[in-house]
């Protein structure tokens, strides 16, 4: 597989350290960034992939800082003839496009996040700059990086309790952190075969509140009770707390029933294996004291 030098921003949070494992596991020349210090052109100039891991770290962040942050780099991108990739989520879509949600799917988003989402991915499409986009269900990590599943859905699974914030019976787009990382690498890989702007819908598991507990039940070894997450006290801290209106707003996604056509990443990458979702719930309930039966694997390990 092709390799070069890839330049990671947001090296430190969830996306930016698998990238950089990743990348480095597989022969690539890393790159890291530190906004307080570096010069984005300067440190993109010799790059050939430029992994934007960068984001606002909370939702009421995301007016003023979201797009500024993927205009300078496409700057920097049509500056030095990088290719960006852009681990990008499904909030575009909105409640009224038909699943499953893929490139030709309709942007129907009316909500000030989505409405951003929307607008930030049309940047990429109107630029110059050669861009993987990738859409990707909710995050599901292998430590704790403050998403939805570590925070909202799986913080009493020691207690064998599941808490879903919609519709237990909806099905739900996940995307398994390590497997991202593994789909950017081998994506950059022959980046010199894909369009100028490539979009990507990530594999990764549907699940239902009520699979999730069935799965997560057979990955720990005993019994689950799924129920439904209390928005009322969410509700009482609201006024003290910005963030949360982003909360409120995605808050439809979890009633919504919703896919992926991941059509486009199977003719790209025929090969990829997905981690089986037992193993990536290991992972990601090991540090929640829950006892997995399943031992959790490293990036790109298999079952036997």
């Amino acid at each position: 597989m092709t390799t070069g030098t890839v330049l990671i921003l947001g090296g430190s949070g969830r996306i930016g350290r698998h990238a950089t494992r990743a990348f480095d596991a597989a022969g690539w020349t890393v790159r890291g960034f530190d906004r307080a210090r570096d010069d984005l052109l300067t440190a993109a100039t010799g790059a050939d992939v430029i992994v934007m891991g960068a984001h606002p770290p909370s939702y009421d962040l995301w007016a003023d800082q979201l797009l500024p942050l993927h205009a300078s780099v496409i700057a920097a991108a049509e500056a030095t003839g990088a290719t960006v990739i852009v681990p990008g989520n499904v909030y575009a879509f909105g409640p009224d496009a038909p699943a499953p949600w893929g490139p030709a799917s309709p942007q129907t988003a009316r909500n000030p996040l989505g409405l951003l989402r929307i607008e930030m991915e049309r940047m990429y499409r109107r630029s110059q700059a050669r861009t993987v986009f990738l859409y990707c269900g909710d995050f599901i990590d292998d430590t704790p990086s403050g998403g939805w599943f570590d925070r909202f859905v799986t913080p009493r699974i020691d207690r064998g309790i599941l808490s879903w914030p919609g519709d237990p019976e909806a099905m739900h787009a996940w995307a398994y952190l390590p497997d991202v990382a593994r789909i950017m690498v081998a994506l950059a890989g022959q980046r010199a075969a894909l369009d100028r702007f490539e979009p990507v819908p990530v594999p990764g598991f549907t699940l239902s509140g009520r699979q999730m507990g069935q799965e997560i039940a057979r990955t720990l070894g005993r019994d689950v009770r799924v129920g439904r997450m209390g928005w009322w006290w969410l509700h009482l801290l609201r006024p003290v707390m910005p963030v949360l209106s982003g909360v409120f707003e995605m808050r439809y996604l979890w009633s919504l029933p919703h896919r992926l056509d991941t059509s486009g990443m199977d003719r790209l990458l025929p090969g990829f294996r997905p981690t089986p979702v037992q193993a990536a719930l290991a992972a990601a309930l090991a540090h929640k004291g829950a006892s997995p039966v399943t031992q959790p694997l490293r990036p790109g390990e298999r079952l036997a």
